[in-house]
């Protein structure tokens, strides 16, 4: 990791005051920058390098619940470290761990108390040992607080500080314009001390949403993102930050301040520490999730949403031009930005990120296919009335049980295909944990919970998984083993760098191509998929290979023989070609 000197602090106060004044123009921001500052824990020795380069080939990360693994008599935080000492620590760099606060609902986002960890899940110093070991990620959850936190509560009876913090609107505002990512009423009746409100709930009525057009409530969340800092973690996800912002009469997503937030996090955290990372969880449509890297000065990550639900499409149906044009369209990267490249994660399979992407009748086949493999469609309210598709629920590895024509035996060549081809890409690579272990769907806590998410969020007993983890046949060692072994590969390749240049190439129809390449390593790698279920040849002569050289696929650790001009590819299979001398 590079290090340069930068600019002294008396600048960064500078552009703290200034994003400040954007976010609040009637107050006076010398003193309230100096309450950020203080807030974000930022002292008198930060400020002092920058470093150039935050990831490298290395940096993989793994996205699990705090109580997805369960051991009798230990603490679950602690049989997630053991977990990853026992079966990633020499390939993973990261883990995100989604909430870990107490919660009443949405599975930990709808948040009681910010800054406890869940007694039944550890404690802080659970935390921190984990954080001692792995680039630790957590979660902020900016937009709605629990309604059984205690700002609510006082909101309810007139009490500071929370009577300030809730956002509230009038019956007849004009909300027709809001953009909604849940079927229900978007005002939650409450009565208080001060008579009946109506409480602005972006997401359920049990996440009431908070108001920072008082500045007080930004500066709680600085100074919470300060402890976690110290509690070791080091990258923060601002969870449904793009709705961060609410006005009357407008969208309430994306909003200028709602950016410019983004851009004083981004500041101070380079005051403090820039080895702190912001990702902006931001599940819309492409051109809109890219604004949140800015000039290069707010989010240093943004999920790639859209590539789940191509992906999906792409190997369902056995095409690639949708996931082909969409990847020859995006933009270069600012330096100091990079993609979180992931295929499933604790939530569902997005669908407002496929928008414009695919058309309703690729969505519409896609749908049948996921309900065809045990699959649930959770809906939105639509702009313009009625409810819409959201996002499909599913565990990735049952969602490709089969192509659009139904099941059929090639459920791990195709799942295995899916997280190369995700790994291979521009970007960090992230891996929920249910699809490292071949998780199916858990249609028991489904039944249970009656939410459609649950499907995806499976507790697994450590002893029984482990017993399926050191047995061969079993599918879940077949498919940890392998993406373990193609994970062990992937890290030792230059072309790999989250920063090396990636183009895409154009094999023949039904296989999907892309070259990574790191100049300054001298190495590229063509990354080659068969997308159908039926050994098909490739034309080694329409990827104007250079003769000269000798090639060699990684992945099955094969050479190809001078002058061949094909290569037989078997279902699902992909190519690591890279130069011999640069392997």
């Amino acid at each position: 990791m590079g290090i340069v000197k930068r600019s002294g602090a008396f600048m960064d106060i500078e552009k703290v005051r200034h994003h400040l004044g954007l976010i609040y123009p009637e107050c006076d921001c010398e003193t309230l920058s100096d309450k950020a500052i203080a807030a974000f824990g930022v002292g008198a020795d930060n400020a002092v390098a920058r470093f150039d380069c935050l990831w490298n080939e290395k940096d993989v990360l793994m996205i699990t619940y705090g109580d997805t693994f369960l051991y009798e008599n230990e603490l679950p935080l602690r049989t997630l470290k053991r977990f990853l000492d026992s079966y990633l620590g020499d390939l993973f760099s990261g883990v995100h761990v989604l909430p870990f606060f107490p919660y009443t609902s949405d599975d930990g986002f709808a948040v009681c108390d910010y800054d406890t960890v869940r007694p039944d899940l550890g404690d802080w110093s659970d935390i921190q040992e984990i954080a001692a070991d792995y680039r630790l990620m957590a979660d902020v959850v900016i937009n709605h607080a629990s309604a059984s936190h205690d700002w609510f509560k006082q909101f309810k009876q007139g009490q500071k500080p929370g009577v300030d913090y809730i956002k509230t609107a009038e019956p007849d505002d004009d909300l027709s314009h809001v953009v909604r990512p849940r079927p229900f009423a978007l005002l939650r009746e409450t009565q208080t001390t001060d008579g009946v409100k109506q409480v602005w709930c972006t997401f359920s009525h049990d996440q009431v949403d908070l108001d920072f057009s008082n500045p007080d409530l930004l500066l709680e969340f600085l100074s919470i993102m300060g402890r976690y800092i110290d509690a070791g973690v080091r990258i923060f996800r601002l969870d449904a930050i793009a709705f961060l912002w609410k006005e009357v009469a407008s969208s309430s997503i994306h909003l200028p301040q709602t950016h410019e937030i983004v851009k004083l996090m981004r500041t101070l955290a380079d005051m403090r520490d820039e080895t702190i990372i912001l990702i902006t969880e931001t599940n819309v449509p492409n051109h809109e999730n890219l604004q949140y890297f800015g000039n290069a000065n707010e989010a240093h990550i943004v999920y790639n949403f859209s590539l789940p639900p191509l992906l999906l499409h792409a190997l369902l149906s056995g095409r690639s031009e949708h996931l082909r044009r969409w990847l020859s369209e995006v933009p270069p990267l600012q330096n100091g930005c990079t993609y979180l490249n992931f295929t499933a994660s604790h939530d569902g399979i997005g669908l407002r990120p496929a928008v414009g992407l695919l058309s309703q009748d690729d969505i519409d086949q896609m749908l049948d296919a996921v309900n065809m493999s045990g699959g649930r469609v959770t809906t939105r309210t639509a702009r313009e009335g009625g409810e819409k598709p959201y996002e499909m629920n599913i565990t990735y590895f049952d969602a490709l049980k089969g192509t659009l024509e139904g099941p059929d035996a090639f459920q791990f060549e195709r799942f295995i295909a899916s997280q190369t081809i995700m790994m291979s890409l521009r970007g960090i690579p992230a891996f929920y944990v249910h699809s490292l272990l071949g998780t199916e769907n858990d249609l028991d806590r489904l039944q249970r919970t009656g939410h459609n998410r649950s499907i995806n969020r499976h507790q697994w007993d450590y002893a029984i998984l482990s017993g399926h983890l050191s047995t061969a046949q079993s599918h879940h060692a077949r498919v940890f083993n392998e993406l373990r072994r193609r994970i062990g590969i992937r890290i030792g390749q230059p072309a790999f760098h989250p920063d090396a240049t990636q183009y895409v190439i154009q094999p023949q129809s039904g296989f999907f191509g892309f070259v990574r390449q790191n100049v300054a390593a001298d190495q590229r790698i063509y990354c080659i998929t068969n997308l159908q279920k039926a050994v098909r040849t490739l034309s080694l002569i329409d990827l104007n290979l250079d003769a000269t050289c000798i090639w060699h696929d990684l992945l099955s650790d094969t050479m190809l023989e001078a002058e061949q001009d094909h290569m037989d590819l078997a279902p699902y299979q992909t190519l690591w070609l890279c130069e011999k001398n640069d392997c």
